[in-house]
């Protein structure tokens, strides 16, 4: 990680960052043409973007060079999860890409996690951030799979065995962040997606969400937003709008 991914790394806490630093634009698009047109009109606006898996899998590595080289940090949003030799394996293996922040799902056990953290030990690796329970997620859905607690519950759980694992950050709902800065701490890198503009009618196919002020007061470090923004008319002014709600927060 270069001194520029360190810098703005350090000012995630949420006293000290300013609005782009706690954007992150989701580039959940299908193709580079799609993700670097989007960029294009966010310049000078947002300093962080997300690649998921769509993206990722269709344009690899690539496009997170890409994005470096034009100076934005990179959120790679990857969710590992697997046996700790392969995921510490992929950690090491996009370690090379210069992203600052990386997924793996706490749902992976604390051995896994460990594995991880391990791996991304070295200097010019990512910071890593385990994946709780998804927003999609609610309490019917988390019963379908064997959990019969809360969501808040389960997320708490998850937090607290990946602090114990050393992930030093987390991927929560804007419903649980107060909960889980309380739990954790100040220390915490603390992202939330699920984001939706003040007076937005509709969540998509998110369960748990909030607006970016409500996130932001609750303890959030970092929000993650990608269809407000990406479908909206004008994506800049849509931009605009949620880092004016993370300034007035």
């Amino acid at each position: 990680m270069d001194s520029t991914q360190v810098d703005t790394a350090s000012r995630c806490a949420p006293s000290e960052s300013e609005p782009a630093d706690r954007l992150i634009v989701a580039l959940d698009l299908p193709s580079v043409t799609a993700a670097l047109g989007l960029v294009d009109e966010l310049q000078g606006q947002c300093r962080w973007f997300k690649v998921g898996m769509e993206l990722y899998y269709a344009a690899g590595n690539n496009i997170v060079t890409h994005l470096r080289e034009r100076g934005f940090n990179v959120f790679l949003d990857l969710k590992l999860h697997d046996i700790p030799n392969t995921v510490a394996g992929a950690v090491r293996s996009v370690s090379s890409t210069g992203a600052s922040l990386l997924t793996i799902h706490a749902a992976g056990g604390e051995k896994m996690m460990r594995a991880a953290a391990e791996a991304a030990a070295r200097p010019e690796a990512p910071k890593l951030l385990a994946v709780t329970v998804l927003t999609s997620m609610a309490a019917p859905d988390l019963a379908a799979t064997g959990v019969a607690d809360s969501p808040e519950t389960q997320v708490l759980r998850l937090a607290k065995l990946a602090q114990n694992a050393g992930i030093p950050g987390l991927v929560c709902s804007a419903q649980e962040v107060e909960a889980v800065r309380q739990a954790v701490g100040n220390d915490a890198l603390l992202v939330v997606p699920g984001v939706r503009p003040a007076g937005t009618q509709g969540s998509d196919d998110q369960a748990r969400v909030a607006t970016a002020a409500e996130a932001i007061a609750r303890g959030a470090s970092m929000l993650v937003v990608g269809r407000p923004i990406t479908q909206a008319p004008d994506p800049s002014k849509a931009a605009a709008a949620i880092l004016a709600e993370i300034a007035g927060a």
